[in-house]
């Protein structure tokens, strides 16, 4: 199908959202389901296990017996209880990454209560549109103690007033309740959003040219397809080229291979395809941490083309990413943040 398209239904026997553009998966969100309860988003009270002076970080207890680890330590004792906001996943065995900065994320609205102060997204350039969501802002904070802060997405441009500041009131009567309630033993507080839900929260806009919602919607629009495809390491990049994008316990080794071609500009072209489709592949596999691609020898002359062209597609990422460079074998290192469960862990988990 031509255009934007959100699917909502059911993949790997869990509730799931997809993110379609002109027939091609875009985004993807599964619930995790019994996986664990603790995914990026969820807030959870927690107790400082154990201060780490050479990291300077901290080991958390979270619930269900899991660990946490808190690079901020600054403040911090043995024993003290405090909310934190699940940041990333982690390998069995590892410590999930956690942060102490909250945000409660709607719509339109996005509450920080670390981070006071009324901002308004740098998409909408309307001052009118801008000075009306300022002032709704500082209306809805006058008289508060500890004010949060407020960011107004780009959404919220397009969006009645009245709406905007029904979903303001909730998340900030919601915020409130959370950060009441910072004393006790682990516990989770506010789970992460449904599929639906941060479908409807991030894919807002633009907005979608359909929203499939049905049992067979996924296989309906081959979002199934696209999803099971991504459960083998090979990525077709054209021209008898491929990729093995292949998770690893340390790493993530992405091999780029020319296939029957040994024309000149085949290395050159077969990384391009790759570097283009790089950052898509990674957020829909769910992969992150110390990433080194092996790209098909190409002349050093080529490499500042496609940085560029890698840089790019990296962008506009939500996940933070560092295109690190290459090292002294030829080999490119990218760092990026770990803010999703791997999806062949959700597919092997599903299917037991």
């Amino acid at each position: 199908m031509k255009g934007r398209q959100i699917v909502l239904g059911q993949i790997f026997g869990r509730d799931a959202a997809a993110l379609m553009q002109n027939g091609q998966l875009e985004d993807l969100i599964i619930d995790p389901g019994h996986v664990t309860p603790l995914i990026p988003g969820a807030i959870c009270r927690a107790r400082v296990d154990r201060l780490v002076k050479g990291q300077g970080g901290v080991f958390l207890r979270l619930p269900n017996g899991e660990s946490g680890y808190l690079r901020d330590r600054s403040g911090l004792r043995e024993g003290q209880s405090l909310l934190v906001q699940i940041s990333g996943s982690a390998e069995d065995g590892k410590a999930i990454p956690v942060s102490s900065r909250l945000n409660f994320r709607g719509r339109y609205v996005i509450v920080t209560p670390a981070t006071p102060g009324v901002n308004v997204s740098r998409r909408i350039r309307d001052e009118d549109a801008r000075n009306a969501l300022s002032q709704m802002g500082e209306v809805a904070l006058d008289g508060m103690t500890d004010a949060p802060g407020l960011v107004f997405r780009s959404v919220a441009e397009i969006a009645a007033l009245e709406d905007i500041a029904d979903e303001l009131n909730q998340l900030l009567e919601l915020a409130g309740n959370v950060l009441a309630d910072r004393d006790g033993q682990p516990e989770l507080l506010l789970d992460a959003p449904e599929p639906s839900e941060a479908a409807w929260h991030d894919w807002a806009e633009p907005a979608p040219d359909s929203i499939e919602d049905a049992p067979d919607s996924f296989i309906a629009t081959g979002a199934a397809d696209a999803v099971e495809s991504l459960l083998s390491t090979r990525v077709e990049l054209g021209g008898g080229a491929w990729a093995e994008i292949e998770p690893l316990r340390a790493l993530v080794a992405i091999d780029v291979n020319t296939g029957s071609d040994h024309s000149p500009a085949a290395g050159l072209k077969a990384n391009i395809a790759l570097a283009r489709d790089l950052a898509r592949q990674l957020r829909l596999r769910g992969l992150g941490g110390q990433i080194v691609v092996d790209f098909a020898p190409m002349p050093k002359r080529d490499r500042g083309t496609l940085e560029q062209i890698l840089r790019a597609a990296f962008r506009t990422e939500s996940s933070e990413t560092v295109l690190i460079g290459w090292t002294a074998m030829g080999l490119f290192e990218i760092s990026r943040k770990r803010d999703r469960l791997p999806l062949s862990r959700l597919a092997s988990s599903g299917a037991d």
